[in-house]
């Protein structure tokens, strides 16, 4: 038969019991209206034919994109070819206005940075 002294015991039970109460540390509460809740529209701060237009003139230059990606009131367009590939982020300029373009990304399809402005002359249809 094992046996356990007093203390020990008792440090045991006090350990158990410890771990059934309530965390002092305050829980984080998510923010109202959850996943889709409004993302504040970044500030241009590029300048090219794409910056401040809407989906749809991409989409009328390029074509179909390989991604369409929205989440909350953002979109991403991404647009590619064997010379590059465009990524195209929209958001919306205030609540309830039609997302624009605010940034452009180009890279070549090994990763390296790409001129953006050939990026859109080559992509063009």
């Amino acid at each position: 038969m094992i046996r356990i002294r007093r203390p020990a015991a008792i440090a045991v039970l006090a350990l158990l019991l410890g771990g059934c109460a309530g965390s002092a540390i305050p829980r984080a509460t998510p923010p109202p209206g959850g996943p889709s809740a409004t993302i504040p529209a970044p500030r241009p701060v590029q300048n090219n034919s794409l910056i401040g237009h809407p989906a749809n003139a991409a989409l009328s230059l390029f074509g179909k994109p390989r991604l369409d990606v929205t989440e909350g009131s953002a979109r991403k367009l991404q647009f590619g070819g064997s010379a590059c590939i465009l990524d195209i982020y929209y958001y919306a300029p205030r609540q309830g206005a039609d997302p624009l373009a605010t940034h452009v990304d180009a890279r070549t399809p090994d990763g390296r940075d790409a001129n953006i402005p050939s990026c859109i002359d080559a992509l063009r249809r």
